[in-house]
Parts: C-alpha cells; sequence; structure tokens
C-alpha cells in the first residue's frame, strides 16, 4: 500500500486504532478522523509515527456533511488530491431500548451515526478515488441476527449498511472502485465494556467455536485484506468475523 492514501473515520481507539495501525504499518498515509477524544486519536497518531508511518488526526463529526467535507479536504491537502482507501469505522449503539422505550430522537440518532455517517463520507470521498480504490463499510453481526436485547435500532441501522454497501459495489464497480462490509460478533472492545453485561459476554464467549471474544487486530487485518490488491475480485461481500457463531 506504499503512497496509497486512506481515510479511517472513527480511527482513535480500538478497531479503527488497529485498521489505521495496520494500514499504516502497509504503507499507506491515514487521515484518522475522531469525534470527541483528542487524546486517544493522538495516542494512535503517535503509535504510527514512532514506527516511521505517516498519519493526520482530523476531529469532526460524520453525521454532519460540513464536518465531512473539512476532513476530506484536510486529507487532500496534506497528502494530495487522491483517496484510494476509505474505511468507515465510526458508528454506534449509543444505548440499549426496547421498542417500548425507542423514542424517535434515539432512533435518528443511531441511524445517523451509523449509516448516515457512511453515506455522507463515501458521498464526499468518492470524487477523489479512481479506478483501484476500494471501499470498506462497518456492519455488524446484529444486522444478519438483529442484535441483542434493546439494540433494534442498531441492528436496522447496520442492515442498511449491508445494503448501501451491495448498492454501492453495483454502482461503483465499473468505475473500479470496490466496496465491502466487515461484520464483526463479539470483539473485545470499550463498545461492549460500555454497552453489554459481563455474565453476556461470558455466556457468548462461551458459545462460539473458539471459546473466546475476537479482538481489535483481527478484525484490522480483515479489512487490510478488503482494502489491498489481495481481494481484488472481491466486491459488494459482508465478511463475516465472530468465531463461527453466525454463519451468513
Amino acid at each position: 500500500m506504499t503512497g496509497k492514501v486512506a481515510i479511517v473515520t472513527g480511527g482513535a481507539r480500538d478497531i479503527g486504532r488497529q485498521v489505521s495501525i495496520k494500514l499504516a504499518q502497509q504503507g499507506a498515509k491515514v487521515c484518522i478522523n475522531y469525534f470527541g477524544n483528542k487524546e486517544l486519536a493522538e495516542e494512535t497518531l503517535d503509535i504510527i509515527t514512532d514506527a516511521g508511518g505517516e498519519a493526520i488526526i482530523v476531529q469532526g463529526d460524520m453525521t454532519k456533511a460540513a464536518d465531512v467535507k473539512a476532513v476530506v479536504e484536510a486529507c487532500t491537502t496534506v497528502f494530495g488530491d487522491k483517496v484510494h482507501i476509505l474505511v468507515n469505522v465510526a458508528g454506534g449503539i449509543l444505548g440499549r431500548k426496547p421498542l417500548a422505550e425507542l423514542d424517535e430522537e434515539f432512533w435518528d440518532a443511531v441511524m445517523d451515526v451509523n449509516l448516515k455517517s457512511a453515506y455522507l463520507v463515501t458521498r464526499a470521498t468518492v470524487p477523489f478515488m479512481t479506478e483501484g480504490g476500494a471501499i470498506v463499510n462497518f456492519a455488524s453481526q446484529a444486522a444478519r441476527d438483529g442484535g441483542g436485547g434493546g439494540a433494534l435500532a442498531y441492528a436496522t441501522a447496520k442492515g442498511g449498511v449491508l445494503t448501501m454497501t451491495r448498492g454501492l459495489a453495483k454502482e461503483l464497480g465499473p468505475k473500479g472502485i470496490r466496496v465491502n462490509c466487515v461484520s464483526p460478533g463479539m470483539i473485545n472492545t470499550t463498545f461492549h465494556d460500555t454497552f453489554t453485561r459481563p455474565e453476556i459476554r461470558t455466556n457468548v464467549a462461551a458459545a462460539t467455536p473458539l471459546r473466546r471474544e475476537g479482538n481489535a487486530a483481527e478484525v484490522g487485518d480483515l479489512v487490510v485484506y478488503l482494502a489491498g490488491d489481495a481481494s481484488s475480485f472481491i466486491n459488494g461481500e459482508s465478511v463475516e468475523i465472530n468465531g463461527g457463531t453466525y454463519f451468513a
């Protein structure tokens, strides 16, 4: 990936951090978007630059078109007018609410951070992509199985990401731009530290054929594969990474 430019939204922590680091290790110049935690973004940047990689950090709310435009402009100003790789990691469950408690404002917020963000960033980035470009979106096992308790809005949004991925693969494929999707299961991140009870995590890990949770580095490796030339005939696919708990 030497000489290629990558944008990673939500690239400061957990899976996004590992994606950013691993792309940089392969030689890519990485634009790391973060939303609220500058300290984590700076830590990720330091890890990359200390290892000899090239990266910048850019704050922005990826649910806002103006912020998205500013991130893309910052990236192309520093690294040139071509973007070769886009990884839409930004997203989140925001909370667990059953239907009876699922108000319109919360529903809209979950849709925005998971689905609208990927649409806005993709729309802003594609004009800078040429043949050979690769987009990797993030769905979830929840998109396939409906998610756990209180995850209706999140699962629905991630299902939208799956559909958008397929539609974009058809639209952008003739331009030589591939669009694929990663659908993680139970991965050891602050996402589950915050929103999933420890006993549920223990039970899920025990029921997984590999008898453990996944880790962010494993997801990062999959993203690098989908973003690179080794996957040049994979397009419109959702790759499950869940240790065998669900088969698409």
